[in-house]
């Protein structure tokens, strides 16, 4: 069997134009494994990690094609050819499924935009640009992840969604302290609304809630990398880079 389009899309680690390698799909489940290494029975953790991969990649296909509630653990079962007993051996619930997806993302965000090189990490300007570039390159590696967590958010339990809150604060946190700096240093105008962090991210969500859209007008992920940048730059009053990081 061909692999799905899903699993095409992260079964490779991607190097980015900012040079920060992006997590393939063994990577991410690996990742959910080791933090729920309590809930799995499996002990070989070679068998346990490609099972895992096939749970994932199925959960998320049929969630992002019928929705997460209506998603039945039959479903889930005949679409990963793995039994209701297997299922049963990494997740007591879906409502652990959903967690376990959630760590997934949660992790990968802050595995990509917590530790910028440190030429980055020294020029605001720089590194508001390397957040963008990074961030975007991410989601489209773990398209279907990021999908998920987006189109299925109101419906989360209420644990969970206040886990999805905290995470999208968390990515808010990094662009708005870049901005504090920049304002701080000269490199943005004083001036620079308060808000700006939360309006950067409708942007980058952007990209994969309406990646479709953009596929067809045939916008590259560079063309929408470096628009964004010009937009926050503006933004920020600062001058636009002549190659901006990642454009």
């Amino acid at each position: 069997m061909s692999p799905s389009p899903m699993t095409r899309a992260a079964t490779q680690t991607a190097a980015t134009g900012t040079g920060i390698a992006m997590p393939s799909l063994s990577d991410l489940c690996r990742s959910v494994l080791d933090s729920n290494r309590e809930k799995i029975a499996i002990q070989k953790p070679d068998v346990a990690l490609r099972k895992l991969e096939l749970i994932l990649t199925s959960a998320l296909e049929l969630s992002n094609g019928k929705g997460f509630q209506a998603m039945s653990l039959r479903d889930l079962s005949r679409a990963s050819g793995i039994s209701m007993g297997g299922l049963y051996q990494y997740f007591d619930s879906k409502t652990t499924l959903l967690k376990m997806i959630l760590s997934g993302v949660s992790g990968a965000v802050e595995g990509a935009l917590a530790d910028p090189p440190p030429e980055v990490e020294a020029d605001p300007r720089a590194h508001l640009l390397w957040l963008i570039d990074t961030h975007v390159r991410l989601t489209e590696q773990m398209l279907p992840w990021f999908t998920f967590s987006y189109m299925e958010a109101k419906n989360f339990p209420l644990a969970e969604r206040r886990a999805a809150i905290d995470s999208e604060a968390l990515t808010e946190s990094y662009f708005a302290n870049v901005i504090a700096r920049g304002i701080a240093s000269g490199a943005f105008a004083g001036s620079t609304s308060p808000l700006m962090p939360a309006l950067i991210k409708p942007l980058l969500q952007e990209w994969y809630v309406k990646r479709a859209k953009y596929r067809r007008r045939g916008v590259t992920i560079e063309t929408y990398i470096a628009t964004v940048q010009q937009m926050v730059l503006d933004a920020t009053g600062a001058k636009a880079l002549e190659t901006p990081p990642g454009g």
